[in-house]
């Protein structure tokens, strides 16, 4: 099937001209296949168990929450991940497998636990009796071995693509595996939302269990016969550097820690209007629940295109911060279209800036994470990516948390008031955070001007300085002119 998939051609498919002779496109697809067990798993654990655990298992709200927020507690690590794999020797010679094999174990043993976890913690059936204690730290358990693995997964995956693919064809890589997320997040959200239409649990049992049986066919397919072995450095003595002394190392780099800001501010700016776009959608604009579930697919649309067009055109050239600024500058009108979509009574309005809301968040992360991978050190390829990896999905869940309380907070200190612009009082604490991430918006377009005017590119092997992304030549140090695309 994936012969058959790749033999159509650059024509037809936008990520077929990534392909190298030394990386066939079928290799590289059957490498992406990490990604869609790690969209599988965030569905299933921020979507599916969200509701099931809330509605059919009547679990405390808060106590979900606590649990939702378990795998955050590893996003910081990522960052030792990828300096681990770094520098990891392994017998069989390689770097990168044994921590997307890691990860896939604790992935898998968390999804083995989770159900009957879940069971006991709810005090359904005969684990009505059971102590409260064994619920709880059983639920803790599997949530954090799932995280683990899919931030290990994760991390060391990015890397192997990254040491697989030269460094032209990084935003071409960076954009497939990221579509291939957002694939993983729409299939498996239609699968689980059809298994678990009868919902009883033994039917979720099945469903996580095939969960997990699924995330090891895909990661073991995924890893098979990618990463080159290196003999030579099996035989070498363990000798890992100091992580402390490699990340001064990396952050030394110029703008590194400006880098990494940019990332958390703008992630902040897009995330933290996930978890609340649906509840506006239903409370503000009295959307029904079969018309706010299609927000997710509409979210997910935007970002599959944005990715698709920031791949395009940062592979013919393009200036990777101007494309994270440009998804910045695409975030303002659309949380302006979300704000006054009530007062105009045009709930169009609100379904675009949510697809404005993906296509120019994806256009933000591609950015970053490419110039991430661009700028990388060949032998802090790991930490680089971990590192960028660790303050998103930092950045991402300190967000959903801050959105939320700021929403109850705003919406309690307003209730008695009249709401803005002729809205309801409940709609003010939504408005309340739309503003602060059209604010952050800003900041981040800010930020971004000092990299945009200095970013360093290579055409050849000599550094460029661009000024804008549209500069299309450069001179070399020997005086011979090197053209490259327009982005």
């Amino acid at each position: 099937m994936m012969l058959s998939w790749a033999s159509l051609g650059s024509r037809f498919l936008p990520f077929a001209d990534v392909a190298t002779p030394d990386l066939s496109l079928s290799r590289l697809l059957r490498l992406s296949m990490f990604q869609v067990s790690c969209g599988m798993a965030l569905v299933l654990l921020v979507g599916t168990l969200n509701r099931v655990m809330i509605v059919e298992l009547d679990v405390p709200a808060s106590l979900v929450g606590i649990m939702l927020a378990l795998p955050l507690v590893f996003a910081p690590f990522r960052a030792l991940i990828g300096f681990r794999s770094d520098n990891h020797r392994c017998a069989l010679g390689w770097r990168r497998t044994p921590f997307i094999w890691k990860g896939t174990l604790a992935q898998f043993g968390g999804f083995a636990i989770m159900p009957f976890a879940l069971l006991v913690l709810a005090g359904k059936g005969e684990a009505e009796f059971a102590p409260l204690w064994i619920g709880h730290s059983s639920a803790a358990l599997a949530f954090l071995l799932v995280g683990a693995g899919v931030h290990t997964v994760q991390t060391a995956g990015l890397a192997l693509a990254t040491d697989l693919t030269p460094p032209e064809s990084h935003p071409k890589v960076v954009g497939l595996m990221y579509v291939m997320l957002l694939v993983g997040m729409i299939a498996s959200a239609l699968i689980f939302g059809a298994a678990l239409v009868d919902f009883t649990p033994g039917r979720l049992v099945q469903v996580i269990q095939g969960a997990a049986v699924v995330t090891m066919l895909l990661n073991g397919i995924a890893m098979w016969k990618q990463e080159p072995r290196h003999s030579r450095r099996g035989a070498l003595p363990a000798q890992d550097p100091n992580f402390l002394e490699s990340w001064a190392s990396f952050s030394a780099g110029e703008g590194t820690i400006r880098r990494l800001v940019i990332v958390g501010i703008g992630t902040m700016a897009f995330a933290m209007a996930d978890i609340l776009l649906e509840p506006f959608g239903g409370q503000v604009l009295n959307f029904t629940v079969s018309s706010t579930t299609k927000l997710t697919a509409l979210l997910a649309l935007g970002g599959l295109l944005g990715f698709m067009y920031a791949a395009n055109s940062l592979s013919y050239g393009g200036n990777a911060y101007r494309m994270a600024s440009n998804g910045a500058v695409i975030g303002l009108p659309a949380f302006v279209l979300v704000i006054i979509a009530a007062p105009l009574s045009l709930p169009g309005l609100f379904l675009v800036g949510n697809f404005l809301i993906g296509f120019g968040g994806a256009l933000f992360w591609h950015g970053t994470l490419t110039a991430s991978m661009n700028r990388a050190p060949k032998d802090q390829a790991g930490l680089a990516l971990g590192a960028w990896g660790a303050v998103q999905a930092t950045a991402a869940g300190v967000a959903m948390a801050l959105s939320g309380v700021i929403r109850d907070l705003v919406n309690a200190a307003t209730s008695a008031t009249e709401g803005l612009w002729g809205y309801a009082a409940v709609a003010n604490g939504y408005i309340a955070v739309y503003a602060l991430e059209i604010i952050l918006l800003l900041v981040t377009i800010v930020a971004t001007i000092p990299l945009i005017r200095g970013m360093r590119t290579r055409v050849g092997d000599t550094p460029v300085d661009l000024a804008v992304a549209g500069d299309v030549s450069a001179r070399p140090n020997s005086g011979e002119s090197r053209s490259r695309p327009t982005s």
